[in-house]
């Protein structure tokens, strides 16, 4: 028997596996972006919650394209956020440096 045998209705190559011919798969090639915590975080949730639409975006090529974008809407709302509360309660880099235990509470 041939290793590898290519059908021509489907167009699919498929390679010999024991007594089985399985279809040669492979994903679509997808840029490689950095992907920080944020992101870590939520392809952990994807993979135990949802794992369909994880299972879409990994076959699609655009599992990382999503999670760099996720970890960057997330980073941009922290840091929007921890300003915010700085902004409320007068936090100043003097005070900072001034007291730098002021707002914690024993």
């Amino acid at each position: 028997m041939d290793k590898y045998i290519y059908d021509k209705n489907n167009g699919l190559w498929y390679e010999l596996q024991g007594e089985y011919y399985l279809p040669c798969l492979t994903l679509p090639s997808e840029e490689e972006k950095p992907i920080g915590i944020w992101g870590q975080q939520h392809l952990r949730y994807l993979k135990e919650y949802h794992r369909v639409t994880y299972t879409n975006l990994l076959t699609n090529g655009s599992l990382n394209a999503y999670l760099a974008d996720i970890d960057e809407q997330a980073k941009n709302m922290f840091f929007r956020l921890k300003e915010e509360y700085a902004d409320r309660r007068d936090v100043t880099e003097q005070l900072k440096a001034d007291k730098p235990l002021y707002g914690y509470r024993n």
